[in-house]
């Protein structure tokens, strides 16, 4: 179990702090008394706490869940009502308190039932579990089920445990970055894994790890921050973005949000206002430098933070709205909500996004409980623990076919198990019943099936349904069939399908070497290389054209560089900025 050594300067700050929690909550950021003291804290564990000893994967937060884990403080009732209500109808919800009867009996008088509601007996800090959480991650892929810690970065030596306590509640092995040089500070709003070993954060990671780091840690480089990521949690690609001026946390939950392994949902301002500009740099960068686990570009969906009611955003005092700052339940979705003139708009965006999903909207800003105001809304607030022997099913949607067309759906697909059967379920829209076509095992957990499209320009709606050798089924999408994936058939000339299908360049710009995914084009694909005098530098033919493709940019090259592709469906054409 981790420990905390707390200085005996400062045990009267303490005792103040925990009764003080319970009247006047504590903010997501530091309180003044807690700057004061942050040095004299020891945040660092003398226990050594080693690394899980087989690979890892770390979950993504709109697969399976069995729990969700809420610190029930006594300023938010009405908000946190509303989140049982929703998730018991989902999963079993955890309450952190150590005041189980009153709690009971408010819930109670509320009309909600506790059939699925486990009560936690501990003592607590703060309502801002997603910081202090731990994160589910499980040994190869869908193997052990553990829960991984790391240093939370606020003197709240309450908080810090609950990690532990959850473990020890649910009989699940936890492993701490707390020791040793795999002391990681790091915070649970800042961090988003998509699942298949690719994580988001700012650079606040960086900065709390660095030298002369105000809570005792050894200093860490980026390269030693990432290989501890990669021991505890499998994180193998730790994408870092720039922190944003105007929110003083620096936690990207506050603005952005994966819903799926290629999707990433981010707060829009007004051109100029507040963090716009910052976020669109840092998307930008993300779009130039990195590809999805499926080697296509992320595809961005925009969706505008609103204002105060008298028009005002971060940058002129306004608090941090965001829809951003939501949590998948299974197959509910609980989102931070303002007011109903602003709320409409993106909530209808949302279920838009994510169909068959239950979208459920939560008011964190209202006088009597606003949450928002204290720099954080409901994922702040919430956070899950994913099921034991998960039964993973991973697919890269198809989004536009040729009418008539028959197209390969692919999908790796996990259990513990086994796997017994798989198939794809499809529909016309307007139909109202699905087709099923069986899918065949390809090679080791990657299943197969090919699917003829009617000839008519009808879109396709679909899904993928696996059962396990142990008799557990799921869909992908979780909510299918209510939800599913839609393929566009509208008709494309050739060309016009290949520029779709042609993705990258990725890094752009770029020093040495780019990639491209020329995901379903089949070869044989001319590549030329040309300058911005329309000389061409480089040219090779590729047989095999479907996969990722890596072109070494020559040392002599310099500037705008264009890369065309050749073939049957015409000609696409690429620019790279070379360094």
């Amino acid at each position: 179990m981790k420990k905390q050594y707390i200085p005996i300067l400062f045990l009267a700050f303490l005792s103040f702090q925990i009764g003080f929690s319970q009247q006047d909550p504590l903010p997501k950021g530091l309180t003044d008394a807690e700057k004061g003291i942050i040095a004299d804290y020891q945040f660092k564990d003398n226990k050594i706490t080693p690394p899980p000893n087989t690979s890892v994967r770390a979950a993504a937060e709109w697969e399976e869940v069995e729990y969700l884990v809420i610190s029930w403080d006594a300023s938010f009732p009405n908000i946190l009502k509303q989140i049982v209500e929703a998730s018991i109808l989902e999963c079993k919800v955890i309450i952190t308190t150590p005041n189980q009867a009153s709690v009971t009996s408010y819930l109670q008088s509320e009309g909600v039932d506790l059939t699925n509601v486990i009560f936690l007996d501990e003592q607590f800090d703060s309502i801002w579990i997603r910081d202090y959480g731990g994160n589910t991650i499980y040994s190869n892929d869908v193997g052990e089920r553990a829960i991984a810690d790391w240093i939370y970065n606020r003197p709240r030596p309450n908080d810090d445990v609950i990690p532990t306590a959850h473990a020890n509640l649910l009989g699940l092995p936890i492993y701490t970055m707390t020791s040793g040089n795999n002391d990681l500070v790091n915070t649970g709003g800042n961090y988003m894994s998509d699942g298949m070993g690719n994580a988001f954060a700012s650079e606040l990671v960086l900065d709390e790890n660095a030298p002369g780091n105000p809570y005792g840690v050894s200093s860490k480089t980026e390269s030693e921050i990432d290989a501890i990521m990669n021991e505890y949690m499998g994180i193998e690609n730790y994408i870092k973005m720039e922190t944003l001026p105007y929110d003083g946390i620096h936690h990207i939950d506050m603005h952005m949000k994966l819903l799926d392994e290629e999707t990433i949902l981010v707060s829009e301002y007004p051109e100029g206002v507040a963090d716009g500009p910052q976020i669109e740099e840092n998307i930008e960068y993300v779009l130039n430098n990195f590809q999805s686990p499926f080697g296509t570009p992320y595809k961005i969906k925009w969706i505008p933070a609103p204002p105060s009611t008298s028009g005002s955003y971060p940058d002129t005092g306004g608090s941090y709205r965001t829809y951003s700052n939501m949590i998948f339940v299974n197959k509910t979705v609980l989102v931070p909500t303002y007011r109903p003139e602003v709320d409409q708009p993106a909530l209808a965006y949302l279920e838009e996004l994510l169909p068959g999903y239950n979208i459920v909207g939560i008011d964190v800003d209202n006088p009597g409980e606003n949450l928002i105001s204290l720099l954080g809304a409901i994922h702040c607030i919430s956070h899950t623990i994913g099921v034991e022997n998960p039964l993973w099913i991973v697919h890269n949607p198809i989004e536009e076919a040729q009418a008539g067309n028959t197209v390969a759906i692919n999908a790796m697909i996990k259990h513990n198990s086994g796997i017994n059967t798989a198939a794809v379920y499809w529909r016309e829209v307007g139909a109202t019943e699905y087709t099923e076509v069986p899918m065949t095992v390809s090679n080791d957990d990657n299943w197969t099936t090919n699917l003829t499209l009617p000839s008519e320009d009808i879109d396709i709606e679909y899904y993928i349904h696996a059962e396990a050798t142990s008799g557990k089924t799921i869909n992908r999408p979780i909510v299918a069939p209510e939800g599913y994936w839609t393929i566009d058939t509208a008709t494309l000339s050739s060309e016009e399908w290949a520029e779709n299908n042609i993705s990258g360049p990725y890094p752009n710009p770029a020093t040495d070497e780019v990639n491209f995914n020329l995901n379903a084009i089949e070869g044989p694909v001319e590549l030329s290389v040309y300058n911005i005098l329309e000389q061409q530098l480089y040219s090779t033919i590729i047989t095999d054209a479907n996969g990722t493709i890596n072109l070494k940019l020559n040392s002599s090259w310099k500037g705008t560089l264009f890369v065309t592709f050749s073939g049957q469906f015409g000609q696409v054409n690429k620019k790279v900025l070379k360094l």
